[in-house]
């Protein structure tokens, strides 16, 4: 294997599991809340879990399945924040895991020139790997939001990592 493709096959592998790892964390913020906890907001200023989950699917549709993709951009971005209810937890998890699954495709079968070619999103210009590092990394973003609320709401921990000794130190 070339070096080109080695670097986008790790470009890959490492994106689709950070999205994964975001996927976890937010089902176990979920398993944590009430159906009615999960459209409550913080105060009016801020979103509820269920407007951020929505904003997730609103976002990585764009940027990824739309964008990287190469279909139509579909997106309503004010339709995400402005919804209060209507959806049940299963729901909105089933929405965006089903987003997310299109989205890990789109990703997966990129190829390299889609992975370089520029092109516009939100009025933004990005490459295919600089839509992959936004998705993520909005993913991930929203994805402490929703923990930190979950947290708030509950008052405690969420055990992302339950098992693993995260203080053992770098091997180089």
């Amino acid at each position: 294997m070339d070096k080109e493709s080695q670097l986008i096959e790790e470009l890959v592998k490492n994106a689709l599991y950070r999205i994964d790892e975001s996927t976890r964390m937010i089902k176990k913020s979920l398993s944590e809340i009430s159906e009615d906890e999960v459209w409550q907001k913080p105060n009016p200023s801020l979103n509820s879990i269920a407007n951020l989950m929505l904003h997730l699917c609103g976002n990585i549709s764009q940027y990824v399945i739309s964008s990287l993709g190469e279909t139509e951009d579909k997106r309503n971005r004010d339709a995400e924040f402005s919804v209060t209810g209507g959806l049940t937890k299963d729901e909105l998890l089933k929405k965006l895991e089903d987003v997310v699954d299109t989205a890990k495709r789109v990703v997966f079968d990129s190829t390299s020139s889609q992975l370089v070619k520029i092109r516009s999103v939100q009025g933004f210009s990005f490459s295919g790997v600089g839509i992959i590092l936004h998705a993520v990394e909005h993913y991930s973003y929203h994805t402490g939001q929703i923990a930190f609320w979950v947290k708030q709401l509950k008052n405690t921990d969420l055990g992302f990592y339950d098992g693993m000794d995260l203080n053992k130190k770098n091997i180089n």
